[in-house]
């Protein structure tokens, strides 16, 4: 009997590390990165945070204008930059001014969207849906049209946690916080609160998406917002990492939604250095950056070559920009 008992006690102590072990490598082998993994994101204090509490940093790239280089935004190629890239979030640059063709004369650009968030929630990514202003400087010269957008979009897609929603791009000009850009923001949040509460929002601040002392002085009082600070490696430098700094230890959550590898510009020399500087900033801190553009546009900043087309292969086309996207994001491909 003695030793049908210690026979037992052995079966069960087995069957308890068998199933820790198939515990252990079933979390071993999950892309920390998906969406099915960390579900909806929340704000905590100054970090963004996963359904289990742990804070989180997502890297991926930025469509160009949706309304000009639509035919590239094709499932393939977003699984394509996933795969072989190593990207894990999406963003989707819908311009809004009508002088650029964009969504406020071109309302059409809005099936786009649904069809690049889909893409999207099919490969388990997390998607940021930008209303893209900025020849249209100031985010109320079209809030009507906004708030009709982001009431639609929200509604569609309110119980879907990959959908998250960047209301302003760059607020620029003459655009200040308090004027101009926080009763947006307070208008357009609530407008997606009512009817996906759980959501992630991102909020542009003035001077390109790069001022963070008004709004420190005069913040949301909204739950879950993160505020968009954008760079570019060649005119911003560790004075705006210092302005970070300090923003985030007043305890504000910060998301680069836009950056790049060149100047300002989106043009010209690519700087690796100091691109490097910054993502190796970021990833310090763990703060999620999306960079600007998959576009094969003839500039600097763009991830393609212009003589790409449509089905060549993508990884056989990539500018000098998009080479060091590589190296960064997926760094042990460079020594296979």
């Amino acid at each position: 009997m003695k030793k049908f008992k210690w026979i037992l006690a052995a079966i069960v102590a087995g069957l308890a590390i068998y199933g820790a072990t198939k515990d252990l490598i079933k979390v071993s082998n999950t892309d920390f990165k998906s969406v099915s993994y960390n579900d909806w994101l929340r704000v905590d204090g100054n970090k963004i945070v996963n359904r289990r509490g742990e804070e989180v940093q997502f890297t991926g790239i930025s469509t160009h204008g949706i309304q000009w280089f639509s035919e590239l935004y094709t499932k393939e190629n977003i699984e394509t930059l996933k795969k072989d890239m190593g990207i894990n979030i999406f963003r989707i640059a819908m311009y809004t001014n009508p002088d650029d063709n964009g969504y406020v004369g071109n309302n059409n650009l809005k099936e786009k969207v649904y069809e690049l968030i889909d893409i999207c929630v099919g490969l388990d990514m997390y998607v940021v849906v930008d209303w893209h202003i900025l020849n249209d400087n100031k985010p109320t010269i079209y809030q009507e049209e906004a708030r009709g957008f982001f009431s639609e979009l929200s509604a569609k897609y309110k119980d879907t946690p990959n959908v998250i929603y960047e209301i302003c791009n760059e607020p620029n000009g003459d655009a200040e916080w308090e004027r101009d850009v926080k009763g947006y923001a307070e208008d357009i949040i609530s407008t997606i609160r009512d009817n996906s509460p759980k959501s992630l929002v991102i909020v542009g601040t003035p001077r390109w998406s790069r001022e963070m002392v008004n709004v420190a002085n005069s913040p949301l009082a909204f739950e879950n917002i993160a505020y968009a600070i954008h760079f570019y490696a060649g005119s911003d430098n560790i004075t705006l990492r210092d302005k970070i700094d300090n923003f985030r230890d007043q305890g504000f959550a910060v998301f680069v939604s836009e950056c790049g590898t060149t100047d300002a510009t989106g043009d010209g020399e690519v700087y690796e250095d100091a691109f490097k500087r910054w993502t190796d900033y970021l990833a310090d801190r763990k703060i999620s950056w999306i960079n600007w553009s998959f576009s094969n546009k003839d500039e600097g900043s763009a991830l393609l070559k212009p003589e790409y087309t449509v089905g060549d292969n993508l990884m056989d086309y990539l500018s000098e920009s998009g080479q060091l996207l590589k190296r960064t994001l997926k760094p042990e491909t460079e020594n296979k």
